[in-house]
């Protein structure tokens, strides 16, 4: 099977804005060790335990699948993404010498989370300039196309797990961002 890669103009692509969104879950305590402990009962589950948050999103696409001559093209590939960060909400106001350490705490975690989004949005990029104008030569019924393309696509994601992954050991690991944004909460005021 014969694959060419052919770039669309600029102007003939799409622009499109992912949407994003918070889901809290609340948890309760009025001191950081409580808070921490709060999240471990009720975060979001990550294997066989639960994560301080978490960063999911549903993607899907309009594509046109054009035969052109004995080939097939993709001429039209608009993206829809939605990206939910699931974030830690205390129930109740904080005291507020605990409320400026959560504050911290919780824009430090957000931020971690908007790392796996940006990631996100750079794969979704990534398929959009590797789908447009992809074109598979003897295939008029555009059926070859398609398992070119998905070939393509498990590339493309396989990289962005691997980034938020290696992201994460760095991160969560000893000495990490989200280990010191623990241990402030924790052993805070």
């Amino acid at each position: 099977m014969a694959a060419v890669f052919a770039l669309a103009p600029a102007a003939a692509r799409a622009e499109w804005q992912a949407v994003e969104e918070v889901r809290p879950y609340s948890i309760s305590g009025t001191t950081g060790a409580e808070l921490y402990k709060s999240i471990g009962a009720r975060g979001p589950e990550a294997g066989a335990s639960r994560a301080i948050a978490h960063t999911t999103f549903k993607l899907t696409w309009t594509r046109k699948y054009e035969p052109q001559g004995n080939a097939c093209v993709i001429t039209t590939n608009r993206p829809k993404l939605i990206i939910t960060y699931t974030l830690p909400k205390p129930s109740a106001a904080l005291p507020p010498a605990i409320g400026s350490s959560w504050d911290a705490f919780i824009a430090g975690v957000h931020a971690h989370e908007r790392v796996h989004g940006d990631t996100i949005k750079a794969m979704v990029r990534e398929i959009e300039t590797t789908s447009i104008g992809l074109t598979v030569a003897d295939d008029p019924d555009c059926k070859k196309i398609r398992i070119e393309l998905t070939r393509r696509l498990g590339e493309i994601s396989q990289r962005q797990r691997q980034s938020g992954r290696d992201f994460d050991k760095i991160e969560l690991g000893e000495g990490g961002n989200i280990q010191q944004l623990i241990l402030k909460l924790v052993n805070g005021p």
